[in-house]
């Protein structure tokens, strides 16, 4: 259904830290910089991040989240612990599991430095 997901960065080289250390722990390569963008490339889609084109700072989506699929909860706490140790916050609630709707799954959400919202997300054997 997507083809990329990007979001907005006021500092290239702070955001390259961060998705560097956090896409590392999901198997995927350092950034490939292409002046003001920065994209991770991977077999299920690209994710990127930018300065904004039209000159105003960037900002987070007030509602929004990106979500990034794991194989365990031990890869989704590497990347929440990369995360945090790269720049990161953490905000919703500790990593762990959560039961809804469409079953048990394994959560991690951070903020990145620029205040967008991330989550890792493991679905867990039902």
């Amino acid at each position: 259904m997507f083809s990329h997901v990007m979001v907005g960065t006021n500092d290239l080289a702070k955001s390259k830290g961060f998705y560097d250390a956090l896409m590392a722990t999901l198997n995927v390569p350092p950034s490939f910089v292409d002046g003001h963008r920065m994209f991770y490339m991977s077999k299920s889609g690209v994710f990127a991040v930018s300065a904004p084109i039209d000159g105003e700072p960037a900002c987070h989506a007030n509602g929004g989240t990106i979500g990034f699929a794991c194989d365990s909860p031990e890869q989704a706490d590497a990347w929440h612990a990369a995360g945090v140790a790269n720049g990161g916050t953490t905000c919703e609630e500790p990593p762990g599991v959560r039961a809804g709707g469409m079953g048990k799954m394994y959560l991690a959400y951070l903020r990145d430095p620029d205040g967008n919202k991330l989550c890792a997300m493991h679905r867990m054997p039902a």
